[in-house]
């Protein structure tokens, strides 16, 4: 996480300027004194917000205008001009508003405006809201709901319960600046304790819950206390997979999920000179890049005889590799873990590698033991409609265990961090009447200093077309099944990106 330098080449617009530079379209990049404020012209009045996004400090003027918002351009939050309301994850505080003064023909910003109570859905009728809502997981999709359903008003009961021992933290840094030392722990938060009380969110944290009854509309948690609720969200993320046997529960042998974890593993590496991480997947590449940062000798285990190609094709998982060669890691491909005896793991091909410990990056399965308990449709999933309701209209999923209608009707499950937050957003909304938004799922993967990004869902293609050059990392990949784009992927073309993204939301 790092914040953004001033670009002091850009207009102070405490000096003032002429309305004709602020253009007709897009918006104007500035400054006051060392803080980035962009200027826009919305509703025939011209509007001043802060530049930087609240998320991880994306210069905004970079990025993508949309009608009456901007799309940051390194993770795609999306921000209202009129209001700097935060409106899409992973953003979720609002832009600072500036006072624009017109002196004379000249315009002047110089201070900030108050700041305004959250309201997304001014004159929203509330008289059918539920008088209690019960969140059962503290993720991304829980988070994201209990902010969400504040800021459209709603003034019941609310309570988030979460499994974690911790409240809820940036998932995604888990695996990448948090592992490599270079995230402070105070960044991980997504809100502090006082966020939760001045909300009216109930947190329970260490919290398991043992069962819903449907027909009763109550939860039972771990202990035999039981929560009552108008709607349910259930929002149980997923679990790492281990390979089976006694070999792996091994107190060196590692998984990457919560913070938790990271910290397990992070007391670890002061005696360690060696790592194998086993799967080469986003994960288990990010923790391998987190790792050599370390200055661990680091060794990737995978069965694929290139890291990513199912996911990405095989260009861009050249790339990645080519990305991780040159910094040392070690890749073992084509092959799998057959056993390890706390010292050296053995592979299918009876060779070994001595190592200090060993990191699983072997994908997750859905948390789905409530759902099925509670007697809800589950495929591969928990089934839920464009609105993300379950087959019990009272209960509501999202995040890794929802299997929704994608772009094409068919039912698709994604298990990334900004789908499973806008996920319960979208959830929040439903669940007090509103009508859902079409979203095309988006992630970004970090290796080193590359990053790639990635909108939309393609389990399958028929082609993948390639605009640049993976080899120069400058490209923009574009994955299409019947002559329909389904996803794009890129590096180095954050503008591509944003467009993508609009193109497959039917913008």
């Amino acid at each position: 996480m790092s914040q953004s330098d001033i670009d002091v080449s850009r207009p102070d617009l405490s000096l003032g300027l002429t309305a004709e530079e602020v253009p007709e379209a897009g918006v104007f990049a500035g400054r006051v004194g060392e803080q980035p404020v962009i200027l826009a012209r919305v509703d025939g009045e011209i509007v001043a917000l802060d530049g930087a996004c609240s998320h991880y400090s994306g210069p905004l003027h970079e990025g993508l205008r949309v009608g009456q918002t901007i799309n940051c351009p390194l993770h795609h939050a999306c921000f209202d001009l009129r209001t700097g309301a935060a409106l899409k994850a992973p953003a979720l505080a609002p832009l600072d508003r500036w006072k624009v003064e017109i002196e004379g023909e000249r315009i002047f910003v110089r201070e900030k405006l108050p700041k305004a109570a959250p309201n997304l859905a001014p004159g929203r009728d509330v008289s059918g809201d539920p008088a209690s809502i019960v969140i059962v997981g503290g993720g991304a999709a829980g988070f994201a709901a209990a902010q969400r359903l504040r800021d459209l008003g709603y003034a019941g009961d609310l309570t988030l319960v979460s499994a974690d021992r911790d409240g809820p933290y940036d998932r995604p840094n888990v695996s990448k600046d948090y592992l490599s030392g270079d995230a402070d722990p105070s960044w991980m938060p997504l809100k502090g304790e006082g966020f939760y009380r001045k909300r009216g969110i109930a947190l329970r944290l260490d919290t398991r819950v043992e069962a819903i009854d449907t027909a009763e509309r109550r939860v039972t948690l771990r202990g035999g206390e039981t929560l009552g609720y108008g709607r349910l969200l259930l929002a149980t993320g997923a679990e790492p997979n281990r390979p089976p046997g006694p070999d792996f529960a091994r107190d060196n042998v590692h998984v990457l999920r919560s913070l938790g974890d990271a910290d397990r593993l992070i007391a670890a590496l002061g005696s360690a000179r060696r790592a194998v991480v086993v799967g080469s997947s986003f994960i288990g590449l990010e923790a391998a890049a987190a790792l050599r940062m370390r200055g661990l000798e680091v060794h990737v285990v995978g069965p694929d005889a290139t890291p990513l190609e199912a996911k990405l094709g095989p260009e861009l998982g050249a790339m990645i590799k080519a990305v991780h060669d040159e910094r040392g890691v070690i890749f073992h491909l084509g092959r799998k873990v057959q056993g390890f005896d706390g010292a050296r793991l053995t592979l299918d091909d009876g060779s070994t590698i001595d190592t200090d410990l060993v990191v699983l990056g072997i994908g997750v399965r859905p948390r789905l033991e409530l759902a099925q308990a509670a007697g809800l449709v589950v495929d591969r999933g928990v089934v839920v409609d464009e609105r993300l309701r379950t087959s019990d209209p009272h209960v509501f999923a999202a995040g890794d265990i929802a299997r929704y209608p994608g772009a094409d009707g068919e039912l698709v499950r994604v298990e990334h961090w900004v789908a499973a937050e806008r996920q319960g957003q979208i959830a929040a909304a439903t669940m007090l009447g509103l009508p859902p938004e079409r979203e095309p799922p988006y992630f970004w993967s970090a290796h080193y200093d590359l990053t790639i990004r990635y909108v939309g869902h393609a389990e399958r293609w028929d082609r993948i077309e390639v605009i640049g050059s993976t080899a120069d990392r400058d490209a923009e990949v574009r994955y299409v099944d019947a002559e329909r784009l389904v996803a794009v992927a890129t590096v180095n073309r954050d503008m591509a990106a944003l467009r993508a993204g609009q193109v497959l939301a039917g913008g």
